[in-house]
């Protein structure tokens, strides 16, 4: 599709298509917003609620087949906001997301001579002279773009060490389609910053902003290939995972040319037992990569669906593994070698490896959000409501004003009831309790202002397919299983930081203390020289903030007697010892944020 230009007389067919494109999709968001207005807000408002709740599963399936009707007719960001919904397994009902879930495999191929056009403009070459071989056939057709097995050239073949590739080539056309799609979806998010359901909980149009970031570098491969380098160099020790690698000089914007890692799909159960892999087995693994990328390393693949993730036999000193239902791969032999990395990875003990695929839609956690979700992390396999009722007012998901106390007793008691228990247990819960629970809490619940922060979109994403992939290798997967020992580890990590943060409390403490006495000593001078001025209310706030200094040294030596006396002591006896130490974090706490208040 051309750049639509009024001047020229044949590129006006383009913009028609683009209006009634543009067009439809605002039609279908502002018909099933008035209908979810109806049944969700009008009715409730004049006693019929029930009337709702009875029709709002088949309302959903109805919304869901429609959608899945224009995402596949018109392609483009509408097969990426489907599959998002597809990922839902942990929200929404299966009748919903089962309705979805095709739109990971189902878009339609686009003919490759439209293909060989675009990639011999790109490379400046014909496809004859930059391969040995192409397959027409695509291996993968995405909403963006479509895969083709290839063969390098002898030349090319020979710089790299590769012979199998992937040729990866952009959907013809698909700048101006991400450009009206950008466009409708930034008018619905300027309809849904009027709903005060909606506003008062997210920033749509940001939310929108942040999907069209995402989407314009996904459309940029070269992009996605430094991407894809830099997530191997971060696990380029780590034998649990593989990542293709790039042939730079068969590469650009729109071509991208990888590595043939092609292996078992990850959720298929069958090719998996036939390789001797036991599909519940992965699920863990799969669990704590994810979790590594979002709360340790910051950089993660935010679209870990089942077509971008490959489950790579590994590769034995007496032989391999077979790998029925797949092409054989070169990478296998990368995984392999990674495996002689760290000798404590977790992968060792397995007889495979995680192949990542597309890169083109990553995320970053900043710092301080990552900080938060570990304090998330560690408050929900340590089952405390209030612990995660704090981190997520940390990361802004609560605003500070909310009054929590009735929330955080709801998530005691949720924890307390479902807090060990995977997917198919829960699923097998009498939906009488949930009911129960919901209207319990739910008035609680809604009163209180929630928001979605900001780079929370891809977050949000690759949590909800993580868990939809790993319910899926293993419908009994317990999550829990997989978070506790984690967030164990992530406890150990922060003992540095708590140290250091100690440190830098006890010297200021210190310098608090040494100075103290001689800032006593003058204003008690001043006072009795009658040279004391005194400004209301300022002198107030000066006495109550001396007040406080004094009450924060007073904690810190407290700590500090405490900590040390625990640790001397834990060497003879563990019990009292480590009971010291975790008192200590009473002063410790007052030493730290006493002094915040009323400043």
């Amino acid at each position: 599709m051309s750049t639509v230009r009024p001047d020229r007389g044949d590129e006006v067919p383009a913009a028609r298509v683009a209006r009634a494109r543009y067009n439809r999709i605002l039609r279908f968001a502002g018909w099933n917003l008035a209908v979810t207005w109806f049944f969700e807000l009008a009715l409730p408002r004049i006693g019929l609620v029930k009337i709702a709740e009875r029709t709002r599963t088949r309302r959903m399936q109805k919304f869901a087949r429609k959608f899945h009707v224009l995402a596949v007719d018109l392609g483009g960001l509408m097969i990426k906001v489907g599959q998002f919904m597809s990922s839902r397994l942990d929200v929404l009902p299966p009748e919903i997301t089962k309705e979805l879930e095709g739109l990971q495999d189902e878009v339609p191929a686009v003919p490759f001579e439209l293909i060989r056009r675009l990639a011999e403009a790109e490379l400046g070459v014909p496809l004859s002279e930059a391969f040995a071989w192409v397959d027409e056939t695509p291996v993968a057709a995405a909403s963006l773009g479509q895969a083709h097995r290839a063969r390098l050239g002898p030349l090319d073949a020979a710089d790299t060490g590769l012979d199998a590739v992937v040729l990866k080539v952009q959907r013809p056309g698909i700048d101006e389609i991400v450009r009206v799609d950008l466009a409708a979806l930034r008018k619905v998010g300027g309809w849904l910053s009027h709903v005060r359901l909606v506003y008062s909980r997210v920033d749509a149009p940001a939310l929108v902003e942040e999907f069209a970031a995402t989407s314009l570098e996904e459309i940029d491969y070269l992009h996605e290939a430094r991407s894809s380098v830099q997530f191997a160099e971060i696990f380029a020790n780590d034998a649990r995972v593989n990542v293709p690698e790039i042939v730079w000089e068969r590469s650009t914007r729109r071509v991208l040319t990888l590595e043939d890692v092609t292996a078992i799909k990850i959720t298929d159960h069958e090719a998996l037992v036939a390789a001797g892999i036991d599909p519940a087995e992965v699920a863990p693994v799969f669990a704590a990569v994810m979790f590594d990328q979002l709360f340790t390393t910051g950089f993660f693949h935010a679209d870990p669906h089942p077509g971008n993730i490959f489950v790579t036999p590994r590769v034995t000193g007496t032989g391999s593994l077979p790998l029925a239902g797949a092409v054989p791969v070169a990478g296998a032999a990368a995984a392999a070698s990674g495996a002689q990395g760290d000798a404590t990875d977790a992968a060792v003990e397995h007889p495979f490896t995680l192949t990542f695929i597309d890169f083109g839609m990553m995320g970053m956690v900043p710092p301080s959000t990552r900080a938060g979700l570990r304090k998330m992390l560690i408050a929900a396999a340590s089952r405390d409501g209030k612990g995660l009722v704090d981190a997520a007012r940390n990361l802004g998901v609560l605003l500070p004003s909310a009054d929590t106390s009735e929330l955080e007793r709801a998530m005691t008691q949720l924890f307390a009831r479902f807090g060990g228990m995977g997917f198919a247990e829960l699923r097998e819960v009498d939906p009488r309790e949930f009911r129960e629970f919901a209207v319990q809490f739910g008035d609680v619940v809604r009163a209180l202002p929630f928001q979605l922060p900001e780079n929370f979109l891809l977050i949000i994403r690759a949590m909800s397919l993580t868990s939809g992939v790993a319910s899926a290798l293993d419908p009994a997967f317990n999550l829990w299983d997989s978070v506790e020992p984690y967030a164990q580890r992530l406890i150990r990590e922060e003992r540095g930081n708590v140290v250091q943060d100690v440190a830098r409390q006890a010297a200021e403490s210190a310098r608090v203390a040494l100075r103290l006495p001689g800032r006593l000593d003058s204003l008690a001078t001043q006072f009795e020289e009658g040279t004391l001025s005194v400004q209301s209310p300022a002198i107030e706030k000066r006495v109550a903030r001396l007040e406080r200094s004094i009450g924060r040294v007073v904690s810190a030596i407290v700590f500090a007697a405490l900590l040390v006396a625990g640790t001397v002591l834990r060497g003879d006896d563990v019990v009292f010892g480590t009971v010291l130490m975790a008192v200590s974090v009473v002063p410790l706490l007052h030493a730290l944020f006493s002094g915040r208040r009323g400043r």
